[in-house]
This record gives C-alpha cells, sequence and structure tokens, in this order.
C-alpha cells in the first residue's frame, strides 16, 4: 500500500524559508516520478515543481529560482526547499506520485497524471 506523508508545513513572514518533506512507504521515490502542488482557498490545485524518473526537475514559472525540488533516496524521501516566500505562496502542499513503474521521460504538473495523494500541510505566509 502506497503512503505519502507530508510534514513541515509551517506559518512564516514574507521572505522566508521553509522545507517540506514528503516520506513515501510502499513505493520507492528514486525510480519513480513525483509532483509537489498545492491549493489555496477557492482555487484549483497547481503543480508547482516535478521530477521525472530520469532525473529532470520542472517548475512552474511563478516559483522558479525560488523553489528547489530535490530527494533522499536512503530516507525515501521527497523535499520542496522554499526561499524568498511571498503571502501568494500560502496553501496546502500536496505531495503526488505517479503509478509505479510509469514512464514519465520529462516531468508533469498536471495533477490528472498522479495516482497517489498526501494529506497536504499547510504553508502560510503572512506580509
Amino acid at each position: 500500500q502506497v503512503q505519502l506523508v507530508e510534514s513541515g508545513g509551517d506559518s512564516v513572514q514574507a521572505g522566508g524559508s521553509l522545507r517540506i518533506s514528503c516520506v513515501a512507504s510502499g513505493y520507492i521515490i528514486q525510480d519513480n516520478c513525483m509532483g509537489w502542488f498545492r491549493q489555496a482557498p477557492g482555487q484549483e490545485r497547481e503543480g508547482i515543481a516535478a521530477k521525472s524518473n530520469n532525473g529532470r526537475l520542472k517548475y512552474v514559472d511563478s516559483v522558479k529560482g525560488r523553489f528547489t525540488i530535490s530527494r533522499d533516496n536512503a530516507k525515501n524521501t521527497l523535499y520542496l526547499d522554499m526561499n524568498s516566500l511571498k503571502p501568494e505562496d500560502s496553501a496546502i502542499y500536496y505531495c503526488a506520485a505517479m503509478a509505479a513503474g510509469r514512464l514519465c521521460w520529462f516531468p508533469s504538473l498536471d495533477p490528472a497524471d498522479f495516482s497517489y495523494w498526501g494529506q497536504g500541510t499547510q504553508v502560510t505566509v503572512s506580509s
């Protein structure tokens, strides 16, 4: 059974930094395609960072240069490092994974491509 558990969400001031984590069980992060998404109240879920199973990375324009997706294979954990946070970054952040073994030569930011989701972690940025 695949389980994704996010943690690390917090309330921070604008300009601050935060690292959120996603620990996977029943699933090998290194071999598969994963992503980070966020959803603010009243808005659709938005893909913000993703990795392909060959190591390519992709970011939505609004976070390029500020956010970094990475992984620790030994810990089977996916990370999202967020710098220069803005109030508009406030949202629930979700970790997601594609079906195990699915090939994705290029990372996807489309939620419809992902089969497994975590419960989310809240990030609030105050001005």
